[in-house]
């Protein structure tokens, strides 16, 4: 069997996919797993407000006192993380697919790609977005965060250098890879 790809290189991005923390790298944008009220959580919310500190929180009950809606992204700080910001993304509830639960994952990806190239970054770090507590299956949630990517890198070449999936484990890194190897990366 032939190792599963978990680098691609697409126009002057690389996409590259890991096992790890996300709270680790020095990167330009960490995206948080966050929940509508911005209010904090577990899994990645909780590490990211952990190891961030206080004054993410602070800043976005300061800025997004109504939270954001499910599908988008907002940005804050990163307190005490290497990176610059934080983009706190809204994924779907998964209720089994009837809800638009796909559109509403892609919209949270392309957001906080949108945000990365609004405020300059040249990197930007995913977890899987929305395929823990809210239950999104993983086999279908990775494609579409794959193929939303590549359309975007696509659609605006030389914008970014790096894009990097923070996966939680080796299974889900396994499902990360499987849907890079399908993708469409035809330009």
């Amino acid at each position: 069997m032939l190792p599963i790809p978990n680098l691609m290189h697409l126009n002057s991005c690389r996409i590259e996919l890991i096992c790890g923390d996300i709270t680790d790298p020095e990167i330009d944008a960490i995206v948080n797993a966050a929940n509508a009220s911005l209010a904090g959580g577990g899994g990645v919310d909780g590490a990211i407000h952990r190891r961030g500190d206080a004054t993410i929180m602070q800043e976005t009950n300061e800025k997004y006192p109504s939270g954001c809606p499910t599908g988008s992204a907002v940005v804050s700080g990163a307190g005490n993380l290497k990176a610059q910001f934080v983009f706190h993304a809204v994924g779907p509830r998964w209720r089994g697919g009837t809800a638009n639960e796909p559109a509403l994952l892609q919209s949270a990806y392309r957001t906080c790609l949108e945000l990365a190239v609004k405020h300059g970054c040249q990197s930007i770090a995913f977890p899987s977005i929305s395929t823990g507590i809210y239950g999104y299956p993983i086999q279908q949630a990775a494609p579409l965060a794959i193929q939303t990517v590549i359309d975007f890198i696509r659609e605006t070449p030389e914008t970014l250098r790096l894009v990097r999936f923070c996966l939680f484990s080796d299974a889900d890194l396994d499902v990360y890879s499987k849907a890079l190897e399908g993708a469409d990366v035809n330009i």
